[in-house]
């Protein structure tokens, strides 16, 4: 595989090199380097957190597969973002009240033929919410993962369990990461395990902001952040990176966002689509 993650200070000198007219070879090395997150899989394509959506996000050049992690009522992890089974199977109700022989009997792809029949596909119905187990056997120990812990504080030690799975399946962790909107949380993993790589979660309601303070915070745990991209400036940007840490703004879905981020500074980013981003990489 080659190098995902290019260093902060690296990133920062590429933006500088561009803007003082480094020429398109530069563009191009910089343009590489960007990390390219399937969100969800290629969600945009195919419903979302089903394996059809992570090989998708695959074919498409995605350089992780993005898991949400909910917790069933017999302590399963599942690939799920929302605490509801309402928004994405045949299912109602929430995650933790029902086992996972309950949640295997639900339809987790018939909506996605229905809200967006554009992309439509037969072979969506009746696909079905997988585990982070079934994810890992599907795609190996080799895969690039990136793992958040949805709502942590409703599920007592999913953190504990997603660790004992990357163990039994010999996870490579060069290539894991582990994102949260939670600090608790990730502490927790940076104490169950200080080599697994962590991204802090953020979301801005206004124009972002981040203190030196905060930077610092962060860096004690965790090699970068991701904030929604909504509210992010130039100066936010390059703050960050210049701090070490990488950023990956979500979730972006069109080229000419994917196109001023980049030329902003960040190190990667969150798309539904990711073969629109692997295209932005290629200069098409």
């Amino acid at each position: 595989m080659k190098r995902k993650w290019m260093s902060a200070a690296g990133a920062l000198v590429l933006g500088i090199s561009i803007a003082a007219g480094g020429g398109n070879a530069m563009a191009g090395e910089k343009y590489k380097d960007i990390v390219n997150v399937a969100h969800r899989g290629a969600s945009g394509y195919a419903p979302e957190h089903t394996i059809a959506s992570y090989q998708m996000g695959e074919k498409m050049h995605g350089d992780y597969i993005e898991i949400d992690l909910q917790m069933t009522k017999d302590g399963q992890l599942i690939n799920m973002h929302d605490e509801k089974l309402d928004r994405t199977t045949d299912g109602t109700g929430l995650v933790r009240d029902f086992t996972l022989q309950q949640i295997k009997q639900l339809d987790a792809g018939t909506w996605f033929n229905e809200k967006y029949p554009q992309y439509a596909d037969p072979e969506y119905a009746g696909l079905k919410v997988p585990t982070l187990e079934e994810t890992f056997q599907t795609f190996g120990k080799n895969k690039s993962y990136y793992i958040e812990t949805k709502s942590p504080d409703v599920y007592p030690g999913m953190e504990k369990e997603l660790l004992r799975l990357i163990n039994k399946y010999h996870i490579n962790k060069e290539k894991l990461l582990v994102q949260s909107f939670s600090p608790q949380s990730l502490q927790i993993m940076h104490e169950l395990d200080p080599s697994i790589k962590l991204v802090q979660l953020l979301s801005y309601k206004t124009n972002a902001n981040i203190t030196d303070a905060e930077i610092g915070e962060i860096k004690e745990y965790a090699v970068g952040v991701g904030p929604n991209y909504t509210y992010l400036n130039r100066e936010y940007v390059q703050k960050v990176v210049k701090s070490g840490l990488e950023i990956h703004p979500y979730t972006v879905n069109d080229k000419e966002t994917m196109v001023k981020l980049i030329d902003w500074g960040v190190t990667g980013m969150f798309t539904n689509f990711p073969d629109l981003l692997h295209e932005v990489k290629k200069g098409r």
